[in-house]
């Protein structure tokens, strides 16, 4: 019999992290160790709403990054001023999940952060009180898996890591366990 394949990260977790933050932490049991419920890559794109071809090519780099199929996401209401109406494609996103999350996390720790220009760590001012963590990151060419040639528009993205701690701290506990390069403060 073949055995299934489980993500590096996510073995890692089960076998290293888990006692690691229960000894740090204190937990009394397994279930109260945090853990990466979701991850969240979501693209804005203004020009969308006039070039609906930008957002299919978004749509597709995000397709290329993740290996998912994301949604185009749409205004909520008008706003005058941006020349927005309610229902407007503006963006597109992909929300990760299971095995899926984690080899995208591997992926990103691993070969698309080293990859960011003048490169120091990535921020902690991305903690939002809750334990989740996000990331804005300036173009998407620092993933390996983009075609610097086939790209219509150099545009950011956000990453969104969703996890289920509870506070900020024991959040950055287990980014810094999984890897993440956490600026040095000074």
């Amino acid at each position: 019999m073949s055995e299934k394949y489980v993500p590096r990260l996510k073995k890692m977790y089960k076998e290293e992290i888990i006692p690691r933050l229960m000894k740090e932490f204190s937990y009394k049991n397994v279930m109260q160790v945090p853990k990466i419920e979701k991850i969240v890559l979501n693209v804005g794109l203004a020009e969308g709403m006039h070039d609906i071809k930008l957002l299919e090519s978004a749509l597709d780099e995000l397709a290329l990054i993740t290996g998912q199929r994301g949604v185009i996401t749409r205004a909520r209401k008008s706003i005058a001023n941006f020349k927005l109406r309610k229902g407007m494609p503006i963006g597109c996103k992909v929300t990760l999940r299971g095995d899926r999350a984690y080899e995208f996390l591997d992926r990103f720790i691993s070969f698309a952060i080293p990859r960011i220009r003048d490169f120091r760590g990535v921020p902690l001012k991305g903690f939002d009180g809750r334990g989740n963590y996000t990331l804005g990151i300036t173009e998407q060419l620092i993933f390996p898996e983009i075609n610097y040639d086939k790209i219509m528009k150099v545009h950011g993205l956000s990453v969104t890591i969703v996890t289920t701690a509870e506070t900020d701290e024991e959040a950055k506990a287990l980014l810094e366990a999984f890897g993440m390069p956490f600026r040095k403060t000074n």
